[in-house]
């Protein structure tokens, strides 16, 4: 990892290079696995399945689906495992080490076996994943505002959208209650949202910093709940008018 560049907007920016913490054999804890699915469903709704990960590399990454409801017309999909080591996080927030993720999907979204084969419905599941185990493949650390690209240069996550980055966000679509699972005085789980975002979305968050970007996300409706179709919140001129790039 290298460290030392900055954003124009002052944030650090790191650069990953060839892991080199070797592929080690992860089972998963029985404890993060109930206490998460016990979290879920107390605070967004019943877990209908799992997906288990057959062979895990450091940490063993589920996902937990709660299904569309009346009240939550989407899925909920959750991770459990990416708590069971804790990130490297800065000196003064060692408290801040564990997380999980957490992504909605609409309810007309393909999850079936062999819907997951095309990468236009699995990408999400797998940026689930890939995030996941990410700061402890790199021995970094992920939080709330922090964004990761698809690659550098970053590509599109599948060819059914123009998406290729990430940033982290509190959910929003989940009460506060939800935001953190105490697992002991000293382990303390944060859960975290992805928000896919556009290019032009990524540079400004670089160039202005994270809080650019909340009014054309409040304008334009953008949560947790993806939206493969929403327009970009950069706006461009155009002569002296403006206008939402798709």
């Amino acid at each position: 990892m290298q460290q030392g560049e900055r954003s124009e907007s002052g944030a650090p920016i790191y650069r990953y290079e060839e892991r080199e913490v070797p592929f080690e054999v992860a089972s998963g804890y029985e404890q993060t696995i109930d206490r998460v699915s016990a979290h879920v469903e107390q605070h967004i709704g019943a877990v209908a399945s799992v997906y288990h990960e057959i062979i895990s590399d450091l940490v063993h990454l589920d996902v937990h689906i709660v299904a569309p409801t009346a009240e939550r017309n989407f899925y909920t999909l959750v991770t459990s495992g990416m708590s069971d080591l804790p990130m490297k996080a800065p000196e003064g927030y060692e408290d801040l080490a564990y997380s999980e993720l957490m992504i909605c999907l609409p309810a007309d979204w393909k999850l079936g076996e062999d819907d997951l084969k095309d990468e236009g419905n699995y990408w999400p599941i797998r940026l689930l994943k890939q995030l996941a185990r990410f700061p402890h493949e790199y021995q970094t650390w992920l939080w709330a505002m922090h964004t990761v690209p698809n690659g550098d240069p970053a590509e599109a996550y599948a060819p059914n959208t123009e998406f290729n980055g990430v940033m982290l966000m509190p959910p929003i679509l989940a009460s506060e209650a939800f935001y953190e699972m105490e697992l002991s005085s000293e382990k303390v789980v944060h859960f975290h949202a992805l928000i896919p975002m556009y290019s032009d979305e990524m540079e400004q968050k670089l160039k202005m910093g994270a809080e650019s970007l909340f009014d054309g996300f409040d304008k334009v409706g953008v949560s947790e709940l993806l939206d493969v179709s929403r327009p970009s919140v950069v706006k461009r001129k155009k002569g002296l008018f403006g206008f939402f790039r798709r």
